[in-house]
C-alpha cells in the first residue's frame, strides 16, 4: 500500500478516534482519555478477520452494526481481559455470537458477558451511546466520499473498526474501575 494511502488513513482513524472520545467524555462514559492494553490490542488483531468476514456483508442494509457490533467486542473482550485473560486469552471470536450468530451478538455480550440486564437503566444508556458512535462513525466514513464497495472503503471500514473496538476497551476499562494514573519513582 502506498505511503500517502496509509498516511491518509492514519490521518482518519485519528480523527475518528478523537470524536468517539468526545462523543462518550461529553457523556460521562469516559475521561478524556483512551484506556488501553497491548493484551486487547492483540486480540483484536487476531480476531478481526473473522469480524470482518462477517461485517462487510452487513455494510449495505445495516451499516451501524457492522461498526457498533466492534465496540461491543471491545468491552466484552475487555472484561475477559480482566477477569481471567490467561484463561480468556484465546477465546474464539464465535464465542461472543448470540444465539442468533452474529446478528444479535450486541444483546449477548451486554446480557450474558457484561451481565447487564437489557432492560437495566445502565444497558439503555450504553445501548443509546454505542448508537451515537456507531452513526458518528458511519456519518464520518460517508463524509469522506470514498467510492462505495472500492478497496479504499475497505481500508476505511477497517479502521473505524479498529477505533469502535478500542472504544470499546476503553468503556469496559473505564466501567471496572481502570484509570490512569501517574506512577511515582
Amino acid at each position: 500500500m502506498e505511503q500517502a494511502i496509509i498516511d491518509y488513513l492514519d490521518k482518519f482513524e485519528e480523527k475518528l478516534r478523537k470524536t468517539l472520545l468526545k462523543l462518550a467524555t461529553d457523556r460521562k462514559a469516559l475521561d478524556g482519555k483512551l484506556l488501553e492494553s497491548d493484551d486487547l490490542k492483540e486480540f483484536w488483531h487476531r480476531i478481526e478477520p473473522n469480524y470482518m468476514a462477517d461485517a462487510v456483508p452487513q455494510i449495505a442494509s445495516y451499516p451501524t452494526v457492522s461498526v457498533a457490533w466492534a465496540l461491543y467486542l471491545g468491552m466484552g473482550a475487555a472484561y475477559y481481559w480482566d477477569v481471567d485473560w490467561a484463561t480468556y486469552s484465546n477465546t474464539a471470536y464465535e464465542t461472543f455470537y448470540g444465539d442468533q450468530g452474529f446478528d444479535n451478538m450486541d444483546d449477548h455480550i451486554v446480557r450474558d458477558i457484561l451481565m447487564l440486564s437489557l432492560d437495566s437503566e445502565e444497558a439503555k444508556k450504553l445501548v443509546s451511546l454505542v448508537q451515537s458512535m456507531a452513526q458518528e462513525t458511519v456519518d464520518m466514513i460517508r463524509h469522506e466520499q470514498i467510492e462505495p464497495q472500492s478497496k479504499m472503503a475497505f481500508y476505511a471500514f477497517a479502521r473505524a473498526c479498529d477505533a469502535m473496538f478500542a472504544i470499546g476497551t476503553a468503556l469496559q476499562l473505564k466501567r471496572m474501575g481502570y484509570k490512569f494514573s501517574k506512577i511515582e519513582n
